[in-house]
């Protein structure tokens, strides 16, 4: 078994990638249980696509990086659907840590639709807030769930969240339904 780091001369002989798809296709067969041809991979336990290459598992989705790029990204890969397995390169992007972690789904509990929205029912009012720095960020008091909408939105303007969440529920949310107003 290799152990030496795998290079991209190396990717390509083994590996073949088709960019729109995603998927990954052996160009040698390294056992009896892979053929020339075969799809390359199986889903682990997270739901992400693994492929072994010379002795050691490598995540598909840097792979994927690795073969259009031509060098292996030194930080995380995001999948902008949020879809662990859908690793054509438009879907992936080069993001560091902090921006991985802005790009996550809203939350199962929430019932606003809108991350960093949540009704307070002490207060009868919408608190906006944001988390920074793994500490949540209180955005204001709302009567109205439009302005703290907006109010969530303009937080994530500030902190520059734009090229990280591209799937934010408050964007969405102000784009198909609301245009904020200003006071």
């Amino acid at each position: 078994m290799r152990t030496e780091k795998l290079t991209y001369k190396e990717l390509l002989r083994q590996l073949d990638y088709n960019s729109l798809t995603g998927i990954f296709i052996r160009k040698i067969s390294n056992s009896s249980r892979v053929k020339i041809g075969d799809i390359a991979g199986s889903k682990n336990k997270k739901g992400y696509i693994q492929i072994c290459v010379n002795g050691k598992l490598y995540l598909a989705h840097r792979l994927a990086y690795f073969h259009y790029h031509g060098y292996m990204p030194e930080n995380q890969i995001d999948h902008e659907d949020q879809i662990k397995h859908h690793n054509w390169i438009l879907n992936l992007r080069e993001a560091s840590d902090q921006c991985q972690q802005r790009n996550q789904g809203t939350p199962k509990n929430n019932t606003s639709g809108v991350k960093g929205v949540v009704w307070n029912k002490n207060r009868s009012k919408w608190i906006a807030q944001i988390t920074l720095n793994f500490k949540n960020k209180g955005l204001g008091y709302y009567k109205d769930f439009n302005n703290a909408v907006c109010a969530r939105l303009a937080g994530e303007q500030c902190l520059n969240w734009e090229g990280c969440d591209s799937s934010s529920p408050a964007y969405q949310y102000v784009k198909e339904n609301i245009q904020c107003q200003r006071n």
